[in-house]
């Protein structure tokens, strides 16, 4: 007769009764996983020391096959399975990966998969070198290893790594169930990420603004709302796309960026302007739910906000609409740089506030860009403030 196996209530069963019947199940109190079985008529359970489920359920299919994964009390527990490149990802992902941003868990996702193909799943993480890394930085760069199959620049290299050097580091500070380090040290550190010279920084400028603004409502009413929001407020299109209307008071006009939507982490509530509150006015008049639902709703879905893909769809819609010829670089993220260039005569903690930028530095070397006319504007003011001699 063939062991049949099932799942139970509370753990995970295998085998069959009175001969190799084997449970596994989580300690209520730590949440640590016990393996239990009986030997000569008596029950016996001892600790599997971990929190994977799947783990869990293979030592119990393998302790009811016949391979022993427990054993009697009194005997030495079984040495931990050495730790993988891939098992480690797995627990990064299962740990830290969700509590990131939509867009980021894909990253994550994406990026650790394509790190399993080229250093190998079974990789001990500890033995990766500085060979690994420059191989890994050259064909990343030639096309040779990644999602697209194409060529890529230095930036797009240095986020993948960035990535890579953030699990390790996190590796080498967290202990697993036994209390001893995930990673002893993090082997990678202080190697130097490749920088792209001369990034692609766009800002839209007011009269590609204006054209977009202009077709806007040929695109969608969503994306009049999003275009006129980013616009006005500076913020990403990530966290203007999650806004529900819990976050909103019109009558007091201001709106509450939530933490889990921004990507620097970072929750704040700002003031917005006439042109924002009117177009917040308009997606009131279209809300067709009550209750907390979202400002700029899926067009299939009302419960949920519009997804990610459809307004970049917008984005390339509106600009063939407005006879704007397609430019690499401008794209949503335009409008936060035009944000922080409009004001850039405003204090720079005022625009951090305003803008849910954590620190002056990024604004000063990713977003504002002085043109000629704010050059030669300051050059005037200078000479207007000189005193005579």
């Amino acid at each position: 007769m063939m062991a049949r196996t099932k799942r139970v209530r509370r753990g995970y069963s295998a085998g069959e009764w009175g001969r190799n019947r084997v449970r596994v199940f989580p300690d209520p109190k730590t949440g640590l996983y016990q393996i239990e079985w009986r030997e000569n008529g008596r029950r016996l359970s001892r600790s599997l020391k971990h929190r994977d489920w799947t783990r869990a359920k293979r030592q119990a299919d393998e302790a009811a096959a016949g391979f022993a994964v427990h054993q009697p009390n009194g005997r030495k527990d079984a040495e931990p399975e050495p730790l993988t490149l891939e098992r480690l990802f797995e627990i990064y992902g299962e740990e830290v990966t969700p509590t990131k941003g939509e867009h980021t868990r894909q990253h994550d996702r994406t990026t650790m998969e394509m790190f399993l193909r080229f250093f190998g799943r079974d990789r001990d993480p500890a033995t990766l070198s500085q060979r690994d890394w420059d191989r890994f930085i050259r064909a990343r760069r030639e096309g040779r290893v990644g999602p697209s199959g194409r060529p890529v620049s230095d930036r797009t290299v240095e986020y993948d790594l960035k990535l890579l050097i953030a699990i390790f580091n996190w590796a080498a500070k967290s202990r697993d169930e036994r209390g001893r380090l995930l990673l002893e040290r993090n082997p990678l550190r202080g190697l130097r990420t490749p920088k792209e010279k001369n990034p692609t920084r766009v800002v839209l400028d007011e009269d590609e603004y204006q054209a977009l603004l202009t077709v806007s409502h040929k695109v969608d009413w969503r994306f009049h709302v999003a275009l006129v929001l980013a616009h006005e407020t500076g913020h990403r299109i990530g966290a203007i796309r999650k806004l529900r209307w819990r976050d909103i008071d019109l009558d007091a006009g201001v709106v509450r960026w939530r933490a889990e939507h921004e990507k620097t982490g970072y929750e704040h509530t700002t003031p917005v302007t006439a042109d924002a509150l009117a177009a917040l006015g308009e997606a009131r008049v279209r809300k067709v739910r009550g209750g907390d639902a979202p400002v700029l709703p899926a067009p299939g879905n009302p419960s949920v906000s519009v997804g990610s893909s459809r307004v970049r769809s917008w984005w390339s819609k509106a600009q063939k609409l407005a006879g704007l010829e397609p430019k690499r670089g401008r794209g949503w993220h335009s409008l936060r740089r035009k944000f922080a260039t409009d004001l850039m005569d405003q204090p720079l903690k005022v625009l951090c506030d305003l803008g849910g930028w954590k620190t002056a530095k990024t604004v000063l070397r990713c977003y504002q860009q002085a043109d000629e006319g704010q050059l030669r504007k300051a050059l005037d003011n200078r000479r207007r403030g000189a005193l005579p001699k």
